[in-house]
């Protein structure tokens, strides 16, 4: 098991990795910019920065390799657990590198410093976008070559230009004058013609509905989806399962049995939310109040 390699898949789909007892990789969307002085342009990107307090398991890790490698929930905190371990060794004597994510060393204080990698974008919206590098417009300079380009007209070249160009206007507006007002009556007639057989069409096609059905109005709510569950156990007989529903139900709790996980075991949740931020919270109050086992998992379940 490589433990860099979830790390990266998890880092383009969520904003928040946590690496239990060890610390959490956060991403923030940082738009488009331009270098002036380089004249590269960068696309969007996710920035990613590390977090020493993020150290409570939220089970994102754990599960998503525990569903990879095909293992349990609590085998999959075991293996993050030695990684863990061996990069506490590690740091003591070197630089601990994350490929594609950054570097972690300890500073005179002992406390550790992150130096991201940004060869990588994990932002889905402009995956594989590289920079652009544009030469500056060397416009001064090309404003004086075509200065030195431009053609000078003499006067009096100029002045025999026009006087026969006059000339032949003028002869042009006198032959042609009797066919263009000619033309122009037969233009003006025909206008008229298919004006009036136009009126007559939408005069002979309107008609009036004396009683119209009312108008129906549809309020059509768009529900956002529950993916981030508290799990609060897993059971092998459901029975157990459903007394557990109904003691979190009598707690308060809007409690629900979500089905069967790949090992046959019967899930349990104190609730769902729509966002990480809420999970989070709500995850920390139900181990301080309630049970310190509980554990955030992130499922669409319909």
């Amino acid at each position: 098991m490589t433990l860099t390699n979830y790390i990266n898949d998890l880092l383009y789909r969520y904003d928040c990795v946590i690496v239990p007892d060890f610390g959490g990789f956060v991403t923030n969307a940082i738009s488009a910019k331009v270098n002036h002085f380089s004249h590269s342009f960068y696309p969007p990107t996710k920035q990613i920065t590390f977090n020493t307090h993020l150290k409570n398991n939220d089970g994102l890790l754990a599960n998503y390799i525990a569903s990879s490698e095909n293992i349990s929930f609590e085998k999959a905190n075991q293996l993050i657990a030695d990684v863990v371990k061996s990069w506490n060794a590690q740091l003591q004597l070197e630089a601990v590198t994350i490929a594609k994510v950054g570097s972690l060393s300890l500073n005179k204080e002992k406390q550790i410093v992150f130096e991201p990698d940004t060869t990588a974008n994990y932002l889905t919206e402009t995956f594989g976008m590289t920079a652009v590098s544009s030469p500056a417009i060397k416009r001064l300079e090309y404003k004086t070559q075509v200065e030195k380009l431009a053609p000078v007209a003499s006067q009096k070249s100029s002045s025999g230009f026009f006087k026969y160009a006059a000339v032949a206007a003028i002869a042009l507006t006198l032959g042609v004058f009797g066919w263009n007002g000619y033309q122009n009556q037969q233009l003006q007639e025909q206008y008229a013609k298919q004006q009036s057989d136009v009126e007559k069409k939408i005069q002979s096609a309107t008609f009036v509905i004396d009683n119209p059905l009312p108008t129906i109005q549809l309020n059509v709510s768009k529900e956002t989806p529950k993916n981030f569950h508290i799990v609060a156990g897993a059971f092998e007989f459901k029975e157990n399962a459903e007394k557990k529903l109904k003691q979190l139900k009598a707690k308060g709790f809007d409690a629900e049995i979500i089905g069967k996980n790949k090992w046959g075991l019967t899930q349990v949740i104190y609730d769902s939310y729509e966002t990480r931020a809420e999970a989070y919270k709500a995850l920390a109050d139900i181990r301080y109040n309630h049970s310190e086992q509980a554990w955030l998992l992130i499922k669409k379940l319909y």
